[in-house]
């Protein structure tokens, strides 16, 4: 009978940065103590660091100052994918570790190949391992080497786009493109393309629990049995997401009889010797969900440029420049206790051929509306699942606009908002719709504004329906509104009465360009 031989393997994690947490420290011991020789990378001071675990400099596999000066949106997350690919493609018998990953027996390959699915749809790369002679290494790492490269796994809607983009001088930079377009997004994409895929672990083997089952993990007396199984190798804590729900739902520490408090216990680990960052402090982890370089300016002094920056929005100064008129607009409300709505709430969906079903990770320009307006209350609504954003000042509905009773119902009993943007899906007939149904729900003196106006998805857009610039150009020149369709016009030409002014700004505010954002002020 033929004997098994197994290659062992070191694991390599990153920290760029800061103090190590309790939750850091415990995965990074879990793996010593299931034998592994671990290797931590960092940038700078990093405090700590468990005993027995060898620190080496990250400038040896990707200076820091060569990928981070291209950066537009302040999130690590970019360069973490890039790092551990070029981690993975310089050193042998050695697999990559998210500092929230745990490990619960040794990692274990006869093929070199060490990935798993973390949902029915995608394959994470919190834990990877690829052989250096794998044909999917090679292709994200020639996919990555060019930050404007396009990827064609969001459908042909998008990528042509994106090329029309780049034809017209304005090419999109990897980081204004959906979350995950370098990480788990391009790993499932060239693991299929590559057949790879075959050696993907099941779900349950590298992430037990799901991203929507990670308070689980808080749970007191919780048995793990139907997620931890014999075969499972290790359990993703989600980082960023397990510390917000440590510090606004737990103290800051554990329940003792969660799992997470019973794997503290078993390693030796204090919570209190190493707490958890304040929210408001700038993180280092570089784990898979994207994270905020956080600022320092204070509340009084923050313009929304510099937070469109901090939480990675394309409503900033690296895209659109919307925050430039918005400071002006929204400044008498920054104190306030406002009511306000936004629709569409991360980019992708399936305007861009994206599943509306997709897994969505981040709030962008939420995290900048509640930052911005201290008093407000912040409601979210989009096509795809957010619900899962805790915050006492935020409230969501999803909600798909392509019926106009859809949005007739979402609002039916909804308190009058002071500030509505629509960044949805800008399909004209959507953008017509929502105006109709929550013009009405404005208070007066409020403002309506719609972004994008000059793009309109070809897999939502309408033949022969006037574009919502044309329609209020049609107002501001000739006092009424004209639409293909008459009784549309009528339902607009209804709302004049309590329309105060109306403008339209082209594309960066410069007049050659095409309209870009209508504002509307309600008497």
């Amino acid at each position: 009978m033929a004997t098994s031989h197994r290659t062992e393997y070191q694991i390599a994690m990153l920290w760029m940065e800061g103090p190590l947490s309790f939750l850091e420290q415990l995965c990074i011991a879990s793996f010593r103590d299931a034998g592994h020789h671990v290797r931590l990378y960092t940038y700078g001071t990093v405090t700590g660091i468990p005993e027995g675990i060898e620190v080496a400099s990250a400038d040896d596999i990707l200076p820091r100052t060569d990928f981070l000066k291209h950066e537009r949106t302040g999130s690590p997350a970019l360069h973490s994918d890039l790092f551990r690919y070029h981690l993975l493609s310089r050193n042998d018998r050695t697999i990559w570790a998210d500092t929230d990953a745990y490990c619960l027996r040794p990692f274990e390959s006869e093929t070199g190949h060490f990935h798993g699915w973390e949902s029915d749809k995608h394959v994470n790369g919190g834990v990877l391992g690829l052989p250096r002679d794998s044909e999917t290494l090679g292709a994200l790492l020639e996919f990555t080497a060019d930050e404007f490269a396009i990827p064609d796994w969001y459908g042909s809607d998008y990528a042509q786009e994106l090329r029309a983009a780049a034809q017209a001088g304005q090419p999109v930079h990897a980081s204004e493109m959906p979350w995950g377009v370098w990480g788990p997004h391009a790993l499932t994409h060239f693991l299929h393309k590559t057949g790879e895929v075959q050696h993907s672990f099941a779900q349950h083997m590298l992430y037990p629990f799901t991203f929507k089952q990670r308070r689980m993990m808080l749970k007191p007396g919780l048995d793990t049995a139907p997620y931890i199984r014999s075969d499972s190798f290790s359990v993703h804590f989600y980082g960023r997401r397990m510390r917000k729900r440590l510090i606004e739902k737990e103290n800051g520490v554990p329940p003792a009889d969660s799992l997470l408090g019973r794997l503290l216990a078993k390693h030796g680990i204090d919570p209190r010797e190493a707490p958890l960052p304040a929210l408001d402090q700038p993180q280092t982890d570089t784990s898979m969900t994207p994270l905020p370089i956080a600022k320092t300016t204070s509340a009084a002094g923050t313009n929304l440029g510099d937070l469109a920056e901090k939480y990675g929005s394309d409503k900033g100064p690296a895209k659109h420049r919307y925050t430039e008129l918005y400071n002006m607009l929204f400044h008498p409300y920054r104190d306030q206790p406002i009511r306000f709505l936004e629709m569409g709430l991360f980019i992708g969906g399936p305007e861009h051929g994206i599943s509306a079903d997709r897994e969505t990770t981040d709030l962008p320009s939420v995290r900048m509306w509640l930052e911005f307006f201290s008093q407000a209350h912040i409601h979210g609504l989009d096509v795809s699942d957010f619900s899962w954003f805790e915050h006492p000042r935020f409230s969501f509905t999803r909600c798909d606009m392509d019926r106009r009773e859809n949005i007739r119902d979402a609002f039916k009993v909804a308190a009058p908002f002071d500030i509505i943007i629509d960044d949805a899906s800008h399909a004209s007939h959507h953008q017509q719709f929502a105006m109709l149904e929550l013009f009405p729900k404005l208070k007066p003196g409020g403002l309506y504004i719609i972004e994008d106006l000059r793009w309109q998805p070809q897999a939502y857009e309408r033949a022969g329906i006037t574009k919502t610039a044309d329609l209020f150009q049609s107002y501001l020149h000739q006092g009424h509104f004209q639409h293909s369709d008459p009784a549309l016009a009528a339902e607009f030409d209804a709302l004049r009465p309590e329309i105060s002014g109306a403008f339209l700004h082209q594309v960066r505010y410069l007049k050659e360009k095409r309209d870009q954002v209508l504002v509307v002020h309600k008497r």
